[in-house]
């Protein structure tokens, strides 16, 4: 975990919006995929993803311009639409997501980016991060795991066994850069965030992926369905993920 900044605070939900700064952009969820609408574009936003890329050479943000490169591991633009099932003009990995604040409010499709310091009410957890990429931690049956925090995952993953003991929820296809796509049986798996109890939907990567998790510490993936019901402030530069009340 980072250390050495102070994590934001927590205030009331309704003074939030009045002392919120920042770039406000209008986010979504399609095909269980998380979009944001940017003055470029469409783009997926992907904290698992350690850099961006797109049809376009730049983006703008908050007042500073990124360079976006043609593809990801031989993934283009074209390409990922492909697999998200519509036009998108590129993804947005932790390269520039981790240089904000930035607040999800999927269910009313807001989400903020800024320079400043945000807060959000609610859970606050300790991030760590490998390459970039941030990593949680979970209780599932009373073990600790530690699982990367990947806002382009549509699903969870986890790679035990013990998969199968929980109530199954049908086969799902997904894609992973550098990879292309796989289907995996998925299974309905209570995970515990500090005190924020969660049942998540979750599969098995196929195992040559699976093992690129072990080599980084890992153990698992949760992914956007922890932010679909719920406001989530994402701080990157404090370290940590602050999960608000459930709206289920």
């Amino acid at each position: 975990m980072r250390s050495g900044i102070e994590a934001p605070n927590t205030i009331d939900k309704t003074s939030e919006v009045a002392h919120m700064s920042g770039t406000e952009r209008r986010c979504f969820v399609q095909g269980g995929h998380l979009f944001v609408i940017l003055e470029e574009g469409t783009f997926l936003v992907d904290t698992g993803a350690p850099a961006s890329f797109g049809r376009i050479a730049s983006l703008v943000l908050e007042g500073q311009r990124f360079t976006m490169q043609p593809s990801y591991m031989g993934m283009t633009a074209d390409q990922l639409s492909s697999y998200v099932s519509r036009e998108t003009d590129g993804l947005i990995g932790t390269d520039i997501l981790n240089r904000f604040d930035i607040l999800l409010d999927v269910p009313n499709s807001r989400a903020c980016f800024s320079t400043a310091t945000l807060t959000c009410e609610g859970e606050r957890l300790p991030l760590d991060f490998v390459m970039n990429v941030p990593i949680l931690t979970a209780v599932i049956d009373a073990t600790p795991m530690k699982l990367f925090f990947d806002t382009g995952a549509q699903l969870s993953y986890l790679q035990g066994e013990s998969l199968c003991q929980y109530p199954p929820e049908g086969s799902e296809t997904d894609f992973y850069p550098g990879f292309g796509s796989f289907t995996t049986d998925t299974f309905r798996v209570p995970l515990q965030f500090g005190r924020t109890m969660c049942k998540l939907r979750c599969g098995r990567l196929p195992e040559i992926l699976g093992m690129t998790l072990m080599l980084a510490g890992t153990e698992g993936i949760v992914g956007n369905e922890l932010l679909r019901g719920r406001r989530v402030g994402y701080f990157p530069r404090h370290g940590c993920l602050t999960l608000g009340a459930s709206s289920d």
